[in-house]
């Protein structure tokens, strides 16, 4: 007949309880949602351009008889990637005799990213007036941040005639950069 100390019968079933308690638990209710899979075309994607979210949100497009035309609520800010583009972009601002915004980011720029969505809510106020663009240091030739005049970022910049005509960096709050922004277009116009 084996023999067991009562030890060794203690630590046995603690060693059982144990096992008991430390069995997976399901996620609660309300944090269930974590654990299932993901449906299948369930990523999210936005077009580019001109994103009208109001009538997105309420499945309308704006077009009822009736209705009034709401501007876009953010206008997504067109990238150049080089002289030509700039060039083509100063071009086209020259002929229809309106200034141009342009945001020199970085893509390792904190305040760069958090500036931009603000910048596209402003473009939406000023569209189609006045077109907004985005230009990424890193994925340019450097002649041509040298010849924009870029040593801060984020810099916000408007150019008319083909000219930098005003400049803003970006380097404390949002709000204030936009504001300054604002001013800067106002003067402009």
């Amino acid at each position: 007949m084996a023999t067991t100390s009562a030890y060794a019968a203690a630590a046995g079933g603690e060693a059982a309880a144990r096992r008991t308690l430390l069995r997976p638990r399901p996620p609660p209710p309300r944090l269930a949602f974590l654990s299932r899979t993901p449906a299948r075309g369930a990523s999210i994607s936005l077009p580019t351009g001109i994103h009208r979210a109001a009538a997105a949100a309420e499945g309308r497009t704006g077009m009822g008889v009736g209705s009034e035309e709401e501007g876009p609520a953010w206008v997504e800010l067109e990238p150049i990637g080089s002289d030509e583009q700039l060039d083509r972009a100063l071009a086209a601002a020259q002929q229809r005799g309106a200034p141009i915004v342009l945001l020199w980011t970085a893509s390792w720029c904190r305040k760069c990213i958090y500036l931009k969505p603000k910048l596209e809510k402003l473009a939406a106020e000023y569209y189609p007036r006045i077109l907004f663009y985005c230009v990424d240091v890193n994925a340019v030739p450097q002649k041509l941040v040298n010849r924009a005049g870029v040593t801060k970022m984020p810099s916000i910049q408007t150019w008319s005639d083909s000219q930098k005509q005003g400049e803003v960096i970006g380097g404390h709050k949002s709000w204030l950069v936009i504001d300054d922004v604002r001013k800067m277009i106002e003067q402009e116009e």
